[in-house]
């Protein structure tokens, strides 16, 4: 098992009649019904969505003033700057707004700070070349909230500034500026704070446009890539927004865009999942190794060949990240060794590269379910990269630190800081101490949407609609679905080893399944045993077939011998499994032939008595078929611990074995399932 725990639905889905009645299936009704979507008119407004749901951008604290003064540059035809950030959601924003302001007539450049060099945010020598270079305006994207200072000295030069950003303000006072537009920043409205940084340029775009279609038509794809990449909430305004992004980016005009998908995704879908783990690692690849002007000269471009350039620049800075990511996962692991892992881990090095540690402590917080900071030293004066884990507010826990660190910035899920090599060991334990006392348990749990009673439920057609559910993210996350009681057929690596093919079956249906990043000796599995699985139901399409394939999130050996004498017991079984293993009359049938042959007598362990019964059907299935005789009068049953007797008794009279309790709530059951409550 790759997780310690699976959290498992108590009961049933409960599915609305009139999801059914509206023609959706019974697998999409329990997973709209999973989100609070109950009726038709929930259902046509969450999938479809409109333009309605995008809210009036200057309910946004300081947007009039942000507006009036970009509109006063315009008229004046003022040199602006936009001044951004080195990954993708920076990226994308610069992008954004220089189209944008370049469309309107003004001279305008985008500015992203080389992550090495000059780090994180504004800086005052980069402000200072910004004059210089003749601009009066600078609009800041996904950075600047926190920058006083160097607003301060923005103000000294006479160059005025405009800041956008969507991270958290650190509680000081704002920057002194023309004007700061920000979700994040006390009064403004709630459901905002979801916004990426290229999200927020977005809403300043509208507002100078005034119509949020027209921008859209032209710049959804860019703030698709911001959105998904900076792994924003995907509800409300985001999921609108990306919907019309993707669609907008597989057909791009873009020159860059275009080449970049291309390269990228081949005839691969384009969805979210694309976006987070094929377009986005190459476009942050250049800013991770201090060349995210590649990444922005690619969006900005009108031409064909440049495009075609950058984009294999691009291809060989990604294949130098993923290299240099490797070196840095392997140095990690070795540090940690065989540590017992309770708390955050933060581990330093004077080798490992600044732009890359991020990924690394991703990793590390995945493979340790513990929170992790990795901090690249340069002399005394480390940088690093903090992400969390299993709800744990990063940002909030380097709050409390924060008397060990120089700096830090972020939000609750990532963040970096800047500390004093010296400050490392007491912030180390102070994190520790921190950890302890919140109220988070990072457990490696995996939970689980939904229990498919019935592996009809994953008919081709029924898979193929979840796509209406896209994009995925968070907030909206792709379904885990849990099917006990499955065989495994068969498993081989495939991938050089990296990850698994498997094919499973329950009952008559065999399913191609895949699991990815697992090495098959750590599969814990063979051929024949009965599994568990979790997984998310996808439409694998290969040379023009198209099939419903399982991606497998976890699987387990099943421990179902244990349920014949927890049955026996107690009569326990939960409403799901009662749907799952309700015996059918060829069942019963099978099992009263089975003690017969046995001449009316069986004794033994749970274990023995599960092998004698499992090899015609499951063991929990005939372990009801037994309870249920009991019950009739036909058996005679005692469980002594682990031992279980069997005797057959002579009824008093006929009995109808299908008109048991167990069997009516099992059929009741399924009729909600399958046609509403």
């Amino acid at each position: 098992m790759k997780y310690s725990s699976w959290s498992i639905p108590k009961g049933p889905a409960i599915i609305p009649k009139e999801l059914l009645a509206a023609g959706y299936s019974p697998l999409m009704s329990a997973l709209l019904a999973l989100r609070d979507i109950n009726t038709k008119s929930e259902a046509e407004s969450y999938l479809c969505g409109s333009l309605d749901c995008l809210g009036d951008p200057f309910v946004l604290k300081d947007m009039e003033k942000a507006v009036f003064r970009i509109n006063r540059a315009i008229s004046q035809n003022e040199k602006v700057a936009v001044y951004g950030d080195y990954d993708v959601d920076g990226i994308s924003a610069t992008a954004l707004l220089v189209k944008y302001l370049r469309s309107k007539g003004l001279s305008c450049e985008g500015y992203i700070p080389d992550r090495l060099d000059e780090g994180y945010g504004l800086n005052t020598a980069a402000l200072q070349s910004i004059y210089e270079g003749g601009a009066s305006l600078v609009i800041t994207v996904d950075c600047g909230v926190t920058a006083s200072e160097e607003a301060e000295f923005a103000k000294s030069l006479g160059l005025d500034l405009i800041i956008t950003d969507h991270h958290e303000h650190d509680g000081n006072t704002l920057p002194d500026c023309c004007a700061v537009v920000d979700p994040k920043i006390e009064g403004n409205p709630k459901n905002l704070e979801i916004l990426a940084g290229v999200g927020v340029a977005f809403k300043l775009v509208c507002a100078l446009e005034k119509d949020a279609d027209i921008i859209l038509n032209k710049y959804a794809d860019l703030v698709a890539l911001g959105t998904v990449a900076d792994v924003m909430p995907m509800h409300g305004e985001n999921r609108y927004i990306v919907r019309r992004g993707l669609d907008l980016l597989s057909e791009s005009k873009s020159p860059g865009l275009k080449m970049l998908v291309e390269e990228s995704c081949g005839n691969r879908k384009l969805n979210a999942n694309a976006i987070s783990y094929l377009i986005a690692p190459r476009l942050n690849a250049a800013g991770r190794l201090g060349c995210a002007d590649i990444s922005l000269k690619l969006l900005l471009t009108e031409d064909i060949d440049e495009a075609a350039r950058l984009t294999a620049e691009l291809e060989e800075l990604n294949s130098s990240r993923r290299d240099i990511e490797q070196r840095i996962w392997d140095e990690a692991k070795n540090d940690i060794g065989s540590k017992k892992i309770i708390d955050p881990i933060v581990l330093a090095s004077e080798t490992w590269h600044r732009g890359v540690i991020g990924i690394a402590a991703s990793k590390l917080a995945e493979k340790y379910s513990v929170p992790a900071v990795m901090i690249c030293l340069e002399e005394e004066t480390g940088k690093g990269s903090c992400r969390s884990y299993g709800g744990f507010n990063i940002y909030e826990a380097l709050s409390a630190c924060s008397v060990h660190l120089e700096s830090f910035g972020g939000h609750a899920f990532a963040a970096g800081l800047t500390i004093k090599k010296s400050r490392i060991s007491g912030f180390r334990a102070a994190l520790a101490d921190y950890y302890k006392t919140a109220e988070i348990t990072c457990e490696n749990s995996l939970n689980c949407d939904l229990i498919i009673n019935d592996p009809k439920l994953l008919s081709f057609a029924s898979v193929d609609s979840l796509e209406q559910l896209e994009p995925w993210g968070s907030g909206n996350e792709s379904p885990e679905l849990y099917l006990p009681g499955a065989t495994l057929e068969r498993a081989i690596s495939i991938g050089g080893g990296k990850h698994i093919k498997l094919q499973v079956s329950k009952g008559d249906i065999l399913y191609d399944c895949v699991m990815f990043s697992r090495k098959i000796d750590d599969l814990g599995a063979a051929a024949g045993d009965i599994v568990d699985i979790v997984f998310n139901p996808q439409i694998n399409e290969y040379r023009g077939n198209r099939s419903v394939q399982l991606v497998l999130t976890d699987l387990r050996l099943s421990d179902e011998n244990s349920d014949m004498l927890r049955i026996l017991q107690n009569g326990k079984i939960e409403p799901w499994e009662l749907m799952d293993i309700c015996p059918e009359r060829a069942d019963f049938i099978k099992v009263w032939r089975n003690i017969e042959s046995a001449g009316g007598e069986l004794s033994g362990t749970a274990d023995a008595l599960a092998m004698l019964f499992g090899e015609e059907i499951r063991v929990p299935k005939a372990a009801i078929c037994l309870l249920v005789f009991g019950d009739l009068g036909l058996l005679e049953i005692e469980c002594n611990s682990d031992w279980i007797s069997i005797n057959k008794t002579e009824p008093s009279g006929k009995v109808d074995i299908m008109s048991h309790p167990l069997i009516s709530e099992a059929l009741e059951l399924r009729e909600s399932f399958y046609y509403g409550r």
